[in-house]
């Protein structure tokens, strides 16, 4: 698999919407290092994009 079907892979997962049969066919083909790249992508961008978001509420003046 390519390095953007893993990606694709590992964000579907994130979701936790994976199909039985597709997850066992992704799980032969997909490469180990690519996995652990992507997922470690993905979570930074999901932590950055939380500090974001925190850090507008607080700026808005929502949060006070």
């Amino acid at each position: 698999m390519s390095f953007g079907q893993t990606v694709r892979a590992v964000a579907w997962s994130f979701f936790g919407v994976r199909k039985g049969a597709e997850h066992e066919a992704d799980m032969a083909k997909l490469n180990p290092v690519h996995v652990i790249i992507a997922g470690v992508i993905g979570a930074a961008l999901f932590v950055l994009t939380l500090v974001a978001l925190v850090r507008w509420v607080i700026a808005s003046g929502v949060a006070s």
